[in-house]
């Protein structure tokens, strides 16, 4: 008799219903590897800055202007020049920006070109303070140009320690 406990003992238990018993694994076929460019490795993830144009560079230059960021106008001003250089309102900015951060020299010279590259005789008419700040900015050269050379003479005539 112990031998028939055993033997019952070995048997699995039966499921009760259906729901209980294990489902057989689906078999899907093996995935293929993706078809690979082969041009790949030459392909440049890095993306380029392209400049957003003459006109919205100097919109975004004038916005960094009235805000008093100096570096930022500057440098949309001097892309929008590089985008075309004939597009006046960018000298314009460039020599406003200039004036501000104290380099009259180029303040004058852009100024200048804003009023050489402006499209027709009326606008440059027009454009009575820019016309204004060049005149102004002349006279300014002019005179800090006859105290430079005076101190230059004096300078000359003194002798130095060496």
């Amino acid at each position: 008799m112990a031998s028939l406990m055993t033997a019952i003992v070995a048997l699995p238990a039966r499921p009760r219903s259906g729901q209980d018993r294990a489902k057989p694994a689906a078999t899907t076929p093996p995935k293929s590897a993706p078809a690979v460019d082969p041009d790949a490795a030459t392909y440049s993830t890095e993306k380029k800055f392209v400049p957003p144009g003459a006109v919205k560079s100097v919109e975004i230059g004038n916005f960094y202007f009235k805000k008093k960021k100096y570096n930022g106008a500057l440098s949309r001003f001097q892309e929008a020049i590089q985008e075309d250089s004939g597009y006046a309102p960018a000298y314009l900015g460039l020599g406003r920006v200039y004036e501000q951060i104290g380099l009259k020299q180029k303040a004058l010279d852009a100024y200048k070109k804003y009023l050489d590259a402006l499209p027709s005789q009326k606008d440059a008419l027009e454009a009575k303070s820019v016309q204004a700040a060049v005149a102004r900015l002349e006279q300014e050269f002019k005179s800090q140009g006859s105290k430079r050379h005076g101190r230059a003479a004096h300078a000359q005539n003194t002798p130095q320690s060496q």
